[in-house]
């Protein structure tokens, strides 16, 4: 019969690394809060550490800056999004690896939705001028038309897609359908219905990539 497992308690006081772990958290989960409220603008240093809980000069002494914080909340998004793409990505190529792409963003939307309009909101409000996050999300958009370019590559090569399909002129499409879905998804969620249109839309590229027409 299994053990019943110590509570934390019962483990002892939290390590000093375990402290700044959850500290951290806490931090950017209030970061996020605050940019769902009221956008990175009007976002403090000094919110975000009375927000979770601190003192606060705690978020000035852990990341320096705003800015500092922001590209730290950027790292973490782009891992978790990793992590999520990658789980439904595993052994899957060409053809395959379009379909897996498509769920991963639709059910992004279900399981981080506060996450992802965080994020989205920070990157479109730095557009509007130079900094290390327009300079991140440019290189981020890159890489996300690569990868659709590659699946697409892998797929005319296993015969799965047809050969008039052009890779390139393919990965702007579907990024551009991603992220505009996104995009009006932050304008208004409440006038999309994200389960129909990812389906419409995967029904209709799956055509258009068997078929070529």
């Amino acid at each position: 019969m299994p053990q019943p497992q110590p509570s934390r308690a019962e483990e002892g006081p939290l390590t000093q690394a375990e402290r700044t772990a959850l500290s951290d958290r806490r931090m950017f989960e209030a970061a996020i809060e605050l940019i769902n409220e009221f956008g990175t603008r009007k976002m403090t240093l000094k919110e975000i550490g009375e927000r979770a809980g601190y003192s606060r000069g705690l978020a000035s002494y852990r990341f320096g800056s705003k800015d500092g914080l922001l590209r730290e909340l950027f790292g973490r998004f782009d891992m978790r999004w990793k992590e999520h793409l990658g789980e439904r990505l595993q052994g899957k190529r060409g053809i395959e690896a379009i379909r897996a792409g498509i769920h991963a963003q639709r059910d992004f939307f279900r399981r981080e939705p506060n996450y992802l309009r965080a994020m989205y909101l920070l990157w479109y409000e730095s557009l509007g001028h130079e900094s290390d996050i327009r300079s991140a999300l440019s290189d981020h958009h890159a890489i996300y038309r690569k990868d659709a370019r590659q699946w697409a590559e892998a797929g005319i090569a296993d015969g799965d897609i047809s050969s008039t399909i052009d890779p390139e002129q393919f990965a702007v499409r579907y990024c551009s359908f991603m992220f505009g879905t996104i995009y009006q998804w932050l304008v208004d969620a409440d006038a999309l219905d994200i389960d129909g249109l990812f389906a419409d839309y995967e029904k209709q590229i799956m055509t258009i990539l068997r078929t070529g027409v």
